[in-house]
C-alpha cells in the first residue's frame, strides 16, 4: 500500500477493525517516511450475477425487479412483506452459491415458485401463470391438479 500523501510504499498498519456494517475491514496506516496517517478499507469484490433471459439476452440480476414481481403475485393475499423479503434473500443467496455467475431465468423462476408454493397457493398460481406463460384455462387446470 502506498502513502496517499507522499507515495512512499513503506506503510505500517497500526490498527485493524471491522467496519460498522461488517462488510469491510478498516485499517489505519502510517507512512514510515512522512509519518502521516490514513485509513484504507478492504472489501470482498462480488461478481455480478447475470440472468440469461428466454431470448438469450443477458442482464444483471436485480433484487428490486424480483421484489416487484413477487409483490404483484402476492398482492391481495395473506403473504406479508417480510415473507417476500425472505424469498428474495433466499433466492439471491442460492444464486450466489451456484458455480456460475450466469443463471437462466427459468432457474430463478423455479426457485421463487418453490418458495411461494410453501407459503401461499394463490400467490404461487399467480406467479406460475406469468412465469410459465399460461395460455389458456387448461394450463391453469394442469397446475391446479398438481397442487391438489
Amino acid at each position: 500500500m502506498y502513502c496517499i500523501f507522499c507515495r512512499n510504499t513503506d506503510t505500517e498498519v497500526i490498527e485493524t477493525r471491522l467496519s460498522e456494517d461488517g462488510g469491510a475491514i478498516r485499517r489505519r496506516r502510517q507512512c514510515q517516511k512522512c509519518t502521516k496517517r490514513f485509513t484504507t478499507y478492504e472489501r470482498v469484490e462480488e461478481l455480478p450475477i447475470l440472468v440469461i433471459k428466454r431470448d438469450g439476452r443477458r442482464e444483471r440480476f436485480d433484487r428490486e425487479k424480483l421484489r416487484r414481481g413477487l409483490f404483484k403475485s402476492t398482492e391481495k393475499t395473506k403473504v406479508a412483506a417480510d415473507q417476500v423479503e425472505n424469498i428474495v434473500s433466499t433466492v439471491e443467496s442460492e444464486l450466489k452459491q451456484q458455480d456460475s455467475t450466469e443463471i437462466e431465468s427459468k432457474m430463478i423462476g423455479n426457485l421463487v415458485a418453490k418458495q411461494l408454493k410453501k407459503i401461499d397457493k394463490i400467490a404461487y398460481i399467480r406467479f406460475a401463470s406469468v412465469f410459465r406463460r399460461f395460455v389458456d384455462v387448461e394450463d391453469f387446470e394442469k397446475e391446479l391438479k398438481k397442487l391438489l
